[in-house]
C-alpha cells in the first residue's frame, strides 16, 4: 500500500469548485421577504461563504432569533429548488485530479451541511481522488472560525506548513490564515482579486482552470508544496 500523503490541499467548494454562490444570494434573499425582511443582494453577496448563524446576525441585526430561525428554513427551502441546476466551474475536476496525482491529500473542506454536500459530491464526481472531507456535522461554527480548516488538517494527517487552501471568499481566506495555512485565491464566488489579497491570499486566479495552469507550470503555492521538506 503506498504510504499516505505527507502534503494538501484543501478545497472549499461553494464558488469555488461548484458555481452556486449566486444560487444561495437569491435563496437568502426569498428567505428573508419570507420572514418579512429585506436586505439588498449586495450585502447577502458580501456575506456568502460565512457561517450562517454569524450571517444572519450580519444581515439582521435587530431581528428576533425566531425570525432568524425562520429565514434559515426558508433558505434551506429555496436553495433546494436550485440545486438541480448547480454546475461545476471551470477546471473544478481537473484540478482535483491533478493534485491527487501529484501525490498531495485532496480534502474537501467545506462546511456544507450534508443535503448539499450530497448534491455537490455528485457533481463534483471525484471521489476517487479524494483523500477526505469535512462538513456542518464537524465543527459548531464555520468560517471564519478556524475550526473548519483544524479538522480537515487532522483528517489529511498533515501540518499546516505542508498544506494548501483553495477557496474564494475572504472568509476562506482567514480562516486559513488564523492556522498558518497559505491560501490560494479565485474570483469565480464574486470577490475581488484585491480585497483577497488584501484578506492574506497568496496568490489570487480568476478560477480553478487558471489554478491548474500555474500548478501545471511548476507555478504558485501548490507546486511549491512539500519543497521545503
Amino acid at each position: 500500500m503506498a504510504d499516505a500523503p505527507t502534503t494538501a490541499v484543501l478545497f472549499d467548494i461553494d464558488g469555488t469548485l461548484a458555481d452556486s454562490n449566486y444560487a444561495h444570494i437569491d435563496a437568502w434573499w426569498r428567505a428573508f421577504l419570507a420572514a418579512g425582511e429585506s436586505v439588498d443582494a449586495w450585502r447577502i453577496h458580501r456575506a456568502i461563504g460565512m457561517d450562517s448563524a454569524k450571517l444572519l446576525e450580519t444581515l439582521l441585526p435587530d431581528a428576533s432569533q425566531e425570525t432568524r430561525d425562520t429565514a434559515k428554513q426558508f433558505h434551506t427551502a429555496y436553495y433546494a429548488e436550485q440545486m438541480p441546476r448547480l454546475r461545476l466551474l471551470p477546471g473544478a475536476r481537473e484540478l482535483l485530479q491533478a493534485v491527487a496525482e501529484a501525490g498531495h491529500a485532496v480534502v474537501l473542506a467545506t462546511s456544507a451541511p450534508e443535503h448539499e454536500l450530497a448534491r455537490l459530491r455528485e457533481l463534483l464526481d471525484a471521489g476517487g481522488w479524494v483523500t477526505a472531507e469535512t462538513s456542518s456535522e464537524d465543527v459548531e461554527q464555520a468560517k471564519p472560525d478556524p475550526g473548519i480548516i483544524r479538522v480537515a488538517l487532522d483528517k489529511a494527517g498533515v501540518s499546516a506548513d505542508d498544506a494548501v487552501m483553495v477557496g474564494d471568499a475572504m472568509w476562506d481566506v482567514e480562516s486559513a490564515g488564523k492556522v498558518g495555512v497559505r491560501c490560494v485565491g479565485v474570483m469565480t464566488g464574486g470577490i475581488g482579486g484585491d480585497e483577497l489579497r488584501g484578506a492574506g491570499a497568496a496568490e489570487v486566479y480568476d478560477d480553478a482552470a487558471a489554478v491548474l495552469a500555474a500548478f501545471r507550470a511548476g507555478e504558485g503555492p501548490i507546486a511549491a508544496l512539500g519543497q521545503h521538506a
